[in-house]
């Protein structure tokens, strides 16, 4: 079976790692439930990291990969904004947050560098 170029990303599998947490992070909300829009926005910005990464590596143009690369890191700061949210209405505990946050921030940096040695490639 032909590998998959993508999976050798480190920054694609750290975070395909971070949106596995924040998935079971939403599993372990503190909260009744009734705010599924919000929920779902997570759900749909976190996982879409990792798949504007597997899609711009498939891309067949460094200029689209970067592209791709930024639409992941905007997905990053989306998900850490209703993350906050979440932890401002008490439904994430502020140790939660801040574990993830680490996480996304580590993230971020690792998506700079990828694009800045892209685009000097």
């Amino acid at each position: 079976m032909p590998q998959v170029a993508y999976k050798d990303l480190q920054v694609w599998q750290k975070s395909i790692d971070f949106a596995t947490e924040v998935i079971k992070a939403i599993d372990d909300l503190n909260n009744d439930r009734k705010h599924y829009r919000l929920i779902e926005q997570l759900e749909a910005a976190v996982t879409s990291i990792p798949m504007n990464i597997a899609e711009g590596k498939g891309r067949n143009s460094k200029k689209e990969f970067i592209r791709f690369l930024y639409f992941a890191r905007g997905s990053i700061y989306e998900t850490l904004t209703l993350l906050e949210m979440f932890e401002r209405q008490g439904w994430l505990t502020q140790e939660k947050y801040i574990i993830l946050e680490n996480s996304a921030i580590e993230i971020i940096r690792m998506l700079k560098g990828l694009i800045n040695a892209i685009s000097i490639s």
